[in-house]
């Protein structure tokens, strides 16, 4: 058994989906088509980007590492946290991305708010299914030491 699984991908998941946003909101954050933009809010915006890039770093850099390397996994329970907790706090929200996928879509409550909100959550999910998928290479490199 090699030291890595190929659910390791979910690592480069994590920047697919983070990456858009942090660099369009790095570059112009005021372009982003969200509603009703202050001052603070693109404050907070540009905050919130450097820590998604922070993170898009940090999972682009253990992604190739061994599975059994703790740093490696806690960086997977914290990525599962932040899904879970962003997920959550987008099927919440209220309407702030004036887009639409069309009135069929509308009509079945699926707007870009649940969209994302649905993609961060699988994304946490994706985070469990990695750990749990590999607890085995944990226990292969306790056997060996």
């Amino acid at each position: 058994m090699s030291a890595r699984s190929p659910l390791s991908v979910v690592f480069l998941l994590h920047i697919a989906l983070e990456a858009p946003l942090a660099i369009s909101a790095f570059w112009s954050p005021a372009s982003l088509p969200f509603l009703q933009m202050t001052n603070t809010t693109l404050v907070l915006l540009k905050l919130y980007t450097a820590f998604t890039a922070a993170t898009c770093v940090t999972t682009f850099l253990v992604h190739p590492l061994p599975e059994f390397l703790p740093g490696k996994r806690a960086l997977a329970i914290g990525l599962c946290i932040y899904h879970s907790v962003a997920s959550t706090v987008l099927f919440q929200a209220p309407r702030f991305i004036p887009h639409s996928f069309g009135p069929l879509f509308e009509s079945l409550k699926v707007t870009p708010e649940v969209t994302w909100g649905t993609l961060h959550g699988l994304l946490g999910l994706a985070m469990v299914v990695w750990w749990q998928g590999t607890l085995g290479y944990v226990s292969m490199a306790r056997k060996a030491a």
